[in-house]
């Protein structure tokens, strides 16, 4: 049975990532990368498709943290006999690949029990395992060897489980002051397994390059704790390597429980990572930001034009769609999918998001080297050429094409911006086409994203719907947020898309996105909304709707894609870099003076 997304906590080492449950099992654990195969998927299925649980026999009360700004997790157990605490992370820094847990007795006598099992492939192929023997410091230390292909992993510690159908289980009891320290690490099954960790010098080093690391927060307004927190969340879903960014660290959780709206979220999207770079340059992080745009750099392969709108962690593209019918979905909720058939879609947008994050990078002194600029002005003259053709949208629509207003009005701001970063920083760019496609761009927004009758913004050019982007014409700034017309648009989307106190993208039965099902409301739209209030001067519904938002992260202030009102639940996946992007840009508008969340910090 699926388990509560907000059971979950988020430990990785900027590499990839592990779902720890709160009954101590990890469920979901991709080596050695975001987007590599699952080797534990009993997220999207049940233990036999992979998992690793350590906890106590019987009944037992839990508390759990995060220890002080780290990703690292405590978990504190108290049972009839004694306490202990469970410390679960992943290595930073190391490059490697490795889990640990140390688990220690606090007080009295606390028996755990341990079942393991491996699956690799998303939980469908079981690796060959073996006992095997490593002499380490002049002495033998047993080990567990399991093999599937290319991979391997190696489960060193102090006390291993034992083989039992298919799975490896145990039991083993500590007193006061014991401790038992599993490390399993994963390697190319080809290649000699690492030198074992001092898990003691591991630990430590992960916390303080964690602390080392948000010691450069330049944030101290309201909801500090929580813009904390997410820009923590942020960094370790930065590819440490790489510079990749991914959305989120998990795969096919449904944004429809039970329903077909599961896609896999694991690699790089260009609006994604620029709107994260955004929010932690907003924060203070802008020279801790600079590997993104060099992972841009190398993901364009020197042609703008072949540029996609994602890409796999490391710049690559490989990112075809499929389905996984071994797997039962995250509470049946099918097909499972990975891969992403977005990858070749027209999103315009994009290159607006880019360009402005580019453009707040250059603003702070982090120039690059001109390679940024020619990439920059490669984009801006292939789009002036097309910017009319329609696309898919900010949301990936899969029905067709449209003219969507959001789409035109990030248009504009590429060009707006890049028009700005030439005459502000005195670079060589076609700055007068620029101006005459900017405003033939501002043109097209007010004659074809307008309904006069109504008086709003629509969601593209052949409809009078609304759109949650649309709450963002005032941050790109193609819009005043005293303009009637936004005044009237954020009213409309109060009206139409407001559902429990929450904000939907847009309304599923109108039919526009071509896929079967409904879905819940977006957070990042929520967030959407608290900036909107802030920039109309609502500074009371403004600080309401942000009350109700990081109301729905769960207790260590995860928050998923979306919220259920109805069922008080965290839905899609998990956790979401764009909900946490929203925390820290909401957070930003209601410091400002005008609900700017481009703000300096």
């Amino acid at each position: 049975m699926s388990k509560p997304l907000e059971s979950y906590a988020l430990i990785g080492d900027r590499s990839t990532a592990a779902l720890v449950a709160d009954d101590g099992a990890i469920d979901w654990l991709c080596l050695p990368r975001f987007d590599s195969p699952a080797c534990f998927a009993a997220l999207l299925g049940d233990e036999s498709h992979g998992h690793w649980r350590i906890a106590p026999v019987g009944e037992a009360d839990r508390e759990r943290r995060y220890l002080d700004d780290s990703m690292v997790l405590e978990t504190v157990w108290t049972t009839p006999t004694g306490r202990a605490r469970v410390v679960d992370f992943m290595p930073t820094g190391e490059r490697r690949a490795d889990l640990v847990r140390i688990v220690e007795c606090i007080e009295g006598v606390v028996e755990f029990e341990q079942e393991l099992v491996l699956r690799f492939d998303y939980g469908l192929v079981p690796p060959w395992m073996t006992r095997v023997v490593e002499r380490r410091s002049g002495h033998e230390h047993e080990a567990l060897r399991a093999v599937a292909g290319p991979h391997a992993v190696l489960l060193r510690g102090t006390h291993l489980p034992d083989a039992d159908d298919g799975a490896h289980r145990g039991r083993f009891e500590l007193a006061a002051g014991e401790r038992a320290v599993l490390d399993l690490v994963w390697f190319r099954s080809y290649a000699e397994p690492p030198p074992s960790l001092d898990e003691t010098a591991a630990l430590e080093a992960t916390l303080r390059a964690d602390r080392e690391w948000i010691a450069d927060l330049g944030y101290t307004g309201p909801y500090e704790a929580q813009v904390r927190r997410s820009v923590l969340v942020l960094r370790a879903l930065t590819h440490e390597e790489t510079g990749g960014i991914v959305a989120a660290p998990t795969a096919s959780l449904p944004e429809d429980l039970g329903g077909v709206r599961n896609w896999d979220y694991r690699y790089t999207w260009l609006r994604d990572a620029a709107l994260t770079v955004e929010a932690l340059i907003g924060a203070g992080f802008a020279r801790k930001s600079t590997a993104w745009r060099d992972w841009l750099v190398r993901a364009a392969a020197g042609d703008g034009e072949a540029l996609l709108i994602m890409h796999e962690v490391d710049g690559g593209r490989d990112m075809i769609e499929r389905e996984l019918d071994h797997l039962p979905g995250y509470e049946g909720s099918r097909p499972v999918r990975i891969g992403n058939g977005a990858w070749d879609q027209r999103q315009t947008d994009v290159l607006g998001e880019v360009v402005i994050a580019l453009e707040l990078l250059r603003d702070r002194g982090c120039y690059g080297d001109g390679s940024t600029w020619r990439l920059q002005c490669a984009l801006l003259d292939a789009l002036a050429d097309d910017w009319r053709a329609p696309d898919h949208g900010l949301w990936e629509m899969r029905g067709p094409v449209r003219a969507f207003t959001h789409s035109r009005a990030m248009v504009w701001a590429a060009f707006d911006r890049g028009i700005r970063a030439a005459e502000r920083h005195g670079l060589d760019g076609d700055v007068e086409r620029w101006r005459e496609v900017r405003d033939a761009v501002r043109e097209a927004v007010d004659a074809e994203g307008y309904d006069a009758e109504e008086g709003v913004f629509t969601q593209h050019s052949e409809t009078t719907e609304v759109d949650a982007s649309l709450l963002l014409l005032a941050t790109i700034g193609i819009v005043e947020p005293d303009d009637e017309r936004f005044v009237r648009t954020v009213e409309r989307i109060e009206r139409d898309l407001l559902r429990d106190g929450f904000v939907l993208r847009y309304r599923t039965e109108a039919g526009f996105d071509g896929i079967e099902g409904d879905e819940h409301p977006f957070l990042i739209c929520g967030f959407w909304l608290v900036i909107a209030y802030a920039q109309l001067g609502r500074r009371a519904d403004a600080e309401a709707l942000m009350a109700r938002l990081l109301g729905t992260a769960n207790d260590l202030g995860l928050m998923a894609e979306e919220y259920s009102p109805g069922l008080d639940r965290l839905v899609g996946n998990f956790p979401q870099a764009f909900s946490h992007i929203g925390v820290v840009q909401a957070a930003l508008a209601l410091a400002s003076d005008d609900g700017d969340p481009h703000g300096d910090a």
